[in-house]
């Protein structure tokens, strides 16, 4: 008889009782669903439009003034609402609104004539001034643009009349084709500018920014963490039932160390733990996608996942020994699993990110083995890092399975 040997025993053990099977599965997939939506839904009413309000009185309502609102548009930082010029003012003075923009009513014309025009904008004076500058610098550089585009325009249209001596076939471009070329360009440079500027938010030290942006990303392994560690509790009621019946004491006469014996206990809740991982990270990615909620992505490095995973299975079944080797009694194996395997969930960052845990409590929620198996996967699923900046975690999950096996060895008692 080995470790192997007792191992597939509590397996075959261990999967004829269905409802455990069930609630170690099921269980974490009720909690995922919930929490990520919930996450979800929060976040999608979380985002709101930050662009300053402007309603506009369009007292022209041609061409020109659409474009000139379709630049506006087009340059962000304002939200445009066409408003009646009645309106407008008295929603000015009552304070509903802080300020509007009235374009004249010879707007077109002037802009096809090349003559100046006058916007107005109208400001409430309890306005904020930083505000009334932004939208300023807005509403101006629209208006540049749209100048500037008349203005070559123009120049072309002169060209035109300048060259209109000029035999037809000595001239190499027609003022209408040249005409039609510059409004092709205007349009392609609005949708594939020459200079564009891109706005990227990099990720804090402490990946709170790419944390945040999918809460599946924080659920799934939060979760998983949370009810693998929890197997711990199976694999000391199994160790406590074998010696409840006296199976120890008959397993010691046989050629068998007591290290391999309760390496034969820890070997099911190993696989157990393996298992489990597999359904719940297997949902995340597929099942979360049925629900129509985002579905999980095993980031750069899925290898690294797995073994995440591993080294997080073999240190719940470690725990175990410690919990069977503490506990009198069935109850206290009970009362023990809940308060140390719940605790430390909370602790280690499964319902609460930690860079919040981290902020509010230290460095003292690096004493539960949660914490490091959770601070892997956020660094692989949530920031997208490899294999090489989560060695330390693994070490940590390591020390903690060494450290448990020993104290089971030592306190454990056979009998």
């Amino acid at each position: 008889m080995n470790a192997v040997t007792i191992a597939l025993k509590d397996l075959q053990i261990f999967f004829k009782d269905r409802g455990a099977v069930v609630q170690l599965v099921a269980l974490p997939l009720i909690f995922i669903v919930v929490f990520s939506g919930a996450l979800a839904a929060i976040g999608s009413e979380a985002e709101e439009d930050t662009r300053i309000p402007l309603p506009v009185v369009d007292l022209d309502g041609g061409t020109g003034a659409q474009a000139f609102l379709d630049e506006l548009e087009r340059a962000g930082g304002v939200a445009v609402t066409l408003v009646a010029q009645e309106t407008a003012a008295t929603d000015l003075d009552e304070r509903r609104i802080a300020r509007f923009l009235t374009i004249p009513a010879d707007f077109t014309g002037k802009l096809d004539g090349g003559e100046q025009i006058t916007l107005r904008l109208t400001n409430h004076p309890d306005a904020p001034p930083e505000e009334t500058e932004a939208v300023r610098l807005v509403i101006a550089g629209a208006a540049q643009d749209l100048s500037l585009e008349n203005q070559i325009l123009a120049s072309l249209r002169q060209m035109g009349e300048m060259n209109a001596g000029i035999p037809e076939e000595n001239q190499i471009f027609t003022p209408e084709r040249a005409m039609a070329q510059a409004r092709s360009q205007f349009e392609r440079s609005k949708t594939t500018p020459l200079i564009a500027v891109k706005e990227t938010v990099p990720a804090k030290p402490d990946g709170r920014a790419s944390e945040l942006d999918e809460p599946v990303q924080l659920a799934v392994p939060g979760f998983t963490v949370l009810f693998v560690f929890l197997t711990a509790q199976t694999t000391a009621r199994s160790i406590y039932d074998e010696k409840k019946v006296g199976s120890f004491r008959r397993l010691l006469a046989a050629p068998v160390s007591k290290a391999a014996l309760l390496a034969g206990k820890v070997l099911p809740g190993f696989i157990i733990a393996l298992i489990q991982t597999l359904v719940i990270f297997a949902f995340g990615m597929f099942g979360m996608r049925l629900l129509g909620l985002t579905p999980l992505h095993l980031g750069s490095d899925p290898l690294a996942v797995l073994i995440v995973a591993v080294a997080m299975a073999l240190c719940t079944s470690c725990l175990g020994i410690v919990i069977a080797a503490i506990a009198q009694t069935e109850n206290q194996i009970g009362g023990l699993s809940s308060l140390i395997l719940w605790g430390a969930g909370i602790l280690g960052g499964t319902f609460i990110p930690l860079f919040i845990l981290e902020s509010v409590m230290g460095p003292v929620i690096k004493i539960v083995p949660h914490y490091w198996a959770n601070h892997a996967f956020n660094n692989l699923l949530a920031r997208g890092l490899t294999l090489g900046d989560v060695v330390t975690d693994l070490l940590a999950l390591g020390v903690f399975s060494l450290v448990f096996f020993a104290i089971g060895l030592w306190k454990f008692d056979f009998d």
